[in-house]
């Protein structure tokens, strides 16, 4: 009995060194109040904490565990609500969002005819997705923003000064994106697939589904491929990159660039590939162009 007893013990001594180990990291004090500064018996959030940094821990030890969850929480709880915002807002405009996303097809012409809408939900489906998408661009700002917050707490004072006018260029070049495939690229992409078909002798039948379903993804997929300057350019501020590495290794980044194309574009054609892949090495081009430019900004403020 004592010897079962004792192996019984035995195999209790891992699960209460793990317990340990999770007791070590989350640095819990008992009788100390470990939650958050933010958090309310009440669960209510002032307005000027949506908007705030998260606080730095007062000691150089890192954050207790259970806070970077909370904080983690507060983020997903105010992105999710800007976008549920967003979302409502779009889809009470649903009826223009279609009308501006079927402009395309008057490149087509009478030919392609009316979608067909072959399921009975479609109408309320399609315009969930309409409004999702739409959504996203309308609050890309804020979204970023809140994102910031989270990862971005240690900022200094100066760097804070820059972030809004970093988000206000990050959007516009999301926005750069979705302009410039909407009104250039995706009619002649709907042009060269209805011709394409025909060639074949087929009858071009498209459903609501298949076709907003695309136009979506093409549209959002170009402009998150011009977030690629705001991406580096942040790796090279946080000193994670340098020029001279962006510069030696840019056969392989063009490399990385038309497999990430491959991914976003919707369509596996070649053309919509390169005119996707071309402006991404473009403006890879001119990040490392920029990041000279910080860089020696940079040794100059240090030799002064």
């Amino acid at each position: 009995m004592a010897s079962r007893f004792n192996g019984l013990l035995a195999e209790l001594k891992p699960l209460k060194r793990f317990l340990e180990f999770l007791g070590n990291c989350t640095r819990l004090k008992p009788g100390v109040n470990n939650k958050p500064a933010h958090y309310r018996e009440d669960h209510s959030m002032p307005l000027r904490d949506i908007f705030k940094f998260r606080d730095l821990p007062e000691s150089e030890t890192s954050k207790p565990f259970l806070e970077h969850l909370e904080d983690l929480r507060w983020t997903i709880v105010k992105v999710a609500i800007t976008l549920g915002a967003a979302m409502i807002v779009c889809f009470a405009f649903r009826a223009t969002l279609v009308r501006v996303l079927q402009a395309p097809l008057h490149d087509v012409g009478s030919q392609i005819g009316t979608l067909k809408a072959l399921g009975i939900t479609d109408s309320i489906v399609i315009s969930f997705h309409l409004a999702f998408y739409a959504g996203i661009v309308l609050s890309f700002p804020l979204l970023l923003y809140f994102l910031a917050e989270f990862v971005l707490p240690a900022l200094t004072a100066v760097e804070k000064r820059f972030l809004f006018p970093a988000i206000g260029v990050s959007f516009a070049l999301f926005l750069l994106g979705v302009l410039m495939s909407y009104f250039w690229l995706l009619p002649k992409t709907i042009l060269f697939f209805f011709r394409d078909t025909e060639n074949l002798g087929w009858a071009p039948t498209w459903t609501v589904q298949q076709y907003y379903s695309f136009v979506t993804r093409f549209t959002i997929g170009f402009g998150m491929a011009f977030e690629l300057p705001v991406v580096v350019l942040a790796l090279v501020r946080f000193g994670l990159i340098t020029y001279r590495f962006m510069a030696r290794t840019r056969p392989y980044a063009v490399v990385l660039i038309f497999v990430l194309a491959t991914i976003i574009t919707p369509t596996p054609d070649i053309l919509t590939l390169v005119a996707l892949a071309l402006p991404m090495c473009l403006l890879y081009e001119s990040c490392i162009w920029i990041a000279w430019l910080m860089e020696r900004r940079r040794l100059k403020r240090i030799a002064g």
